[in-house]
This record gives C-alpha cells, structure tokens and sequence, in this order.
C-alpha cells in the first residue's frame, strides 16, 4: 500500500488557493451587529471573536450548507449542549468559561435549568459577538482534513492565545496514505491561527 515519503515525494503535492469570505454575522444577529449574512455554501467555516488587529479563531467547521448548520449549532448552543465563554475574556484571547457543554452538560442538566437566564443570556451575548468566516470547498474529504488542519496549528501553537480554541472537536486529518495538499489561505481580514500556508 501506498504511503507518503516526504523525501521521495515532495514535489508532487498540489498548491490550492482558498479564498475566505467574512467576516459575517451569526445567523439571526445581522440586525444586532451590523454584519452581512452568511452565505449558504458547502464548505468550511471559522468562528472566531474579534481580536486586537484582526480575529481570533474559537473553532472551525465543516458543512453541505452553512445555512443549515448554524440553525443546528444555535439550537445546540439554546440547549446547553456547547460551551459558552465570557465575551470580554475571549477579545483578549481568554478561555473564560461561563457553561462548560458536552459531557459536562448530558450529565448536570439540573444545574442548566437552575442557572438558565444566565446561560441563555451568555449565550445571546457569544453569538452576537461571534465574526464568522467562511470558504468554498466542495470536496467532502479536503474539508475535513483542512478542519484538522486549522485546529492542530492552533494546538500546538505556542501563543498564549490559543488556550481560547476549542477543544471538543472530532477531528479527522489526512492519512500517510494521501498525499498532503498545500493550501494557500487568501483572506482580507488578520486571523490569529490561520497562517498564510499550510498543509492539510
């Protein structure tokens, strides 16, 4: 079976351009931040807070339609099932977390519907504030190894900053047996954790 050698094989890995759009409104809070709607694509996404310069990356995702998506993770988020983080903390690259999801939250459901109000409305506040970002990617495979991509840079990312990303993620990156794909990240915008290149 075929595996990938660096030193035999190099020169055969692709360079391709993704062109990132945004920043963008959380669906369903374009009236409360003056931001433009996310367009519906297939693709890969990034949720990110603004950050000094630019913005910060809390997350990336992969999707067949942003739009159904987003409607899916605002329910998840209403439900108490994601993390929420302190606004003003995470705009300084501050893991402040107001809600922990997940495990956390199947197993202490009591004390999300004592502490409700304040989750839901914690909640209202990181959706507002969230600046999301978006490309193009029609290939399910490519998607999901970029997805992995973004996170792990980020992870083993020596700035104090990247304690802020999310940690709870699926993530399924390229075999040895696929060839790596050089992705050139083409943006407007500064995103803290999305380097100009990177392998995927």
């Amino acid at each position: 079976m075929w595996s990938f050698n660096r030193l035999r094989d190099t020169s055969k890995i692709e360079t391709h351009e993704i062109i990132w759009q945004g920043p963008f409104s959380w669906t369903g809070y374009e009236n409360e931040n003056d931001l433009a709607k996310i367009p519906d694509i297939e693709g890969i996404y990034l949720c990110t807070f603004e950050y000094n310069d630019g913005y910060l990356i809390y997350a990336a995702g992969i999707t067949n339609s942003t739009k159904k998506r987003f409607r899916s993770h605002t329910l998840e988020y209403k439900s108490g099932n994601y993390t929420v983080l302190d606004v003003g903390a995470a705009e300084q690259g501050v893991r402040k977390e107001i809600w922990h999801g997940w495990k956390y939250a199947r197993t202490h459901q009591e004390e999300f519907n004592e502490r409700k109000e304040e989750i839901l409305k914690a909640v209202n506040e990181q959706l507002r504030y969230f600046r999301v970002f978006v490309a193009q990617v029609s290939d399910k495979r490519m998607r999901e190894r970029f997805e992995a991509a973004i996170m792990h840079n980020i992870y083993y990312c020596k700035e104090p900053w990247a304690e802020l990303a999310d940690r709870g993620m699926f993530l399924n990156g390229r075999y040895n047996a696929e060839m790596p794909i050089e992705t050139k990240n083409i943006t407007n915008s500064k995103i803290y954790g999305l380097p100009e290149s990177l392998e995927i």
